[in-house]
């Protein structure tokens, strides 16, 4: 009995040992392995953090500048008393917060171009800065009206823009950093893989005479994770690895399934921002909307105040109130064709009032399109060309008609006037302007109108829809011109 003790204890030792050949190198590959991935992680973390902090200054700053200077010019927000002037609008304080988080950042990294990038921005903040003084200094002196709004036009709006773009050129560089980050981790990730297999390949040759049992424990949980980190490899995101086992072996299946959760985390990150970035785009370019109009609008309601045609001056209030209730839509961009539809009334009703002698209106929808939705400020544009550029230019009085219906699976829109029209030569070109196939020179652009806000619906509804929708002309001199858009039903 003593005798089989021994032996079964030396046999132990030769199995413990073994195992101990096997496990130690296979805990330092995975330690090394662990090690490194933290490092990436932590890399990776960072770059997010600041891209994040940064885009949060991205998309406020600008807006929250130029509101908070234009308030305490036209006097809404109080800046002269000193115990008011410092609740809810303090541009100081807002340039001092942005300065201090950008030099934060710019102590934490160490990539020349984005150090660069920083730079310029802490000098711009501090550019600003000093403007804001400027005008902060004749509002407390009083008056200097006109002169501060000037300097807020051509001073802080400038500069708050510039400040936007640098905050973009940072975001740009660190996402550019992160893309090489990433290509370093892809690389470590199949170094660690080789070293992990050659190991594997040795680990066997010096256990060749162990059990099959104890081979197969140990090779085949090290290839089921090979398999699932050449499907990770292959771009499969969904892959996680799982193990029963209370060793090393889970510790690394834990690692792994947290590099894959962390990298899918990143990877949707990039491309919900590359979609915040379009979406941005979109909203800016449906917020060029031409002052003129409520300059032109104010000012015939003061003329029919003085001429003392009061209700008159009501009712082109209340359509102006309309108008710019539809047009700013709580923030949203799309709205419901009914909306769209009144949208167009308030501006024809104000236009009539001014143009009362040469223009005439009619709009004719059918009832069924008009709870689908449309983007804000697609028609309205296009009624206004066909005013300015139209109507106003064709002797004795015109006529705008408006037309909806849906055509197929889509919905189809037509502005028809009976203005001036456009000469062939003048169509085509008119045509590739909008479409973005050319730019107008000036003696184009007073022909054939400048088409701006058409250009702009119709990369808005290219962007949103596809090449498939979007804005065609037909025009004919002396006989007017037909607008037809044509949207998905949504």
């Amino acid at each position: 009995m003593k005798r089989v003790r021994k032996r079964s204890s030396r046999i132990q030792s030769k199995l413990i040992k073994y195992i101990w050949i096997c496990v130690i190198p296979l805990i330092v590959l995975f330690s090394i392995a662990i090690i490194r991935l933290y490092g990436f992680y932590q890399e990776y973390d960072l770059l997010v953090r600041n891209i994040t902090s940064a885009n949060e200054y991205n998309m406020s700053f600008r807006e929250s500048m130029d509101e908070m200077m234009y308030r305490i010019i036209t006097g809404s927000a109080n800046w002269t008393n000193a115990q008011e002037k410092l609740e809810g609008d303090d541009p100081k304080a807002l340039i001092v917060d942005a300065t201090h988080h950008f030099e934060e950042l710019r102590k934490n990294s160490t990539e020349e171009n984005v150090q660069s990038d920083l730079d310029a921005l802490i000098n711009l903040l501090g550019i600003l800065d000093e403007r804001v003084d400027d005008i902060l200094v004749n509002v407390e002196e009083g008056g200097h009206y006109d002169e501060n709004m000037e300097m807020l036009d051509m001073n802080i709006r400038t500069l708050t823009s510039l400040v936007q773009e640098d905050i973009q050129k940072y975001i740009y560089d660190e996402s550019h950093n992160m893309e090489l980050l990433r290509r370093e981790v892809a690389a470590s990730l199949l170094t660690t893989i080789r070293i992990m297999v050659l190991g594997l390949i040795i680990i066997l040759i010096v256990i060749y005479f162990l059990s099959r049992r104890l081979s197969q424990r140990i090779t085949e949980p090290i290839t089921d994770l090979v398999t699932m980190t050449e499907k990770f490899a292959s771009g499969d995101f969904t892959v996680s690895y799982h193990t029963d086992r209370n060793d090393e072996m889970k510790k690394l299946a834990e690692s792994f399934n947290s590099m894959v959760k962390e990298i899918k985390i990143l990877v949707d990150d990039i491309h919900r921002e590359q979609e915040i970035a379009k979406d941005a785009e979109l909203r800016l370019l449906q917020e060029q909307i031409n002052p003129h109009f409520l300059y032109n609008t104010l000012d015939a309601i003061i003329w029919m105040t003085e001429a003392g045609e009061n209700q008159k001056a009501i009712q082109i209030i209340q359509e102006l109130s309309s108008f710019f209730r539809i047009s700013l839509s709580k923030g949203e961009s799309i709205i419901t064709i009914k909306n769209e539809r009144e949208h167009v009334k308030n501006y024809l009703e104000i236009q009539r009032f001014r143009y009362q002698d040469i223009l005439d209106y009619e709009i004719d929808m059918n009832e069924d399109i008009l709870e689908y939705h449309i983007q804000k400020l697609t028609l309205q544009p296009i009624v206004e060309n066909a005013i300015y550029h139209g109507i106003k230019n064709k002797r004795g009085g015109g006529k705008i008609t408006v037309e909806g219906d849906f055509q197929g699976d889509d919905i189809i829109f037509r502005v028809r006037d009976n203005g001036i029209g456009m000469k062939e030569e003048e169509l085509t070109k008119f045509r590739d302007y909008i479409s973005g196939k050319i730019e107008l020179d000036n003696s184009d652009k007073n022909k054939s109108g400048s088409g701006f806000g058409m250009a702009n619906v119709e990369k808005r509804i290219e962007m949103m829809y596809g090449p498939d929708y979007g804005v065609t002309v037909e025009s004919k001199y002396n006989e007017g011109t037909i607008v037809t858009v044509l949207i998905p039903k949504t």
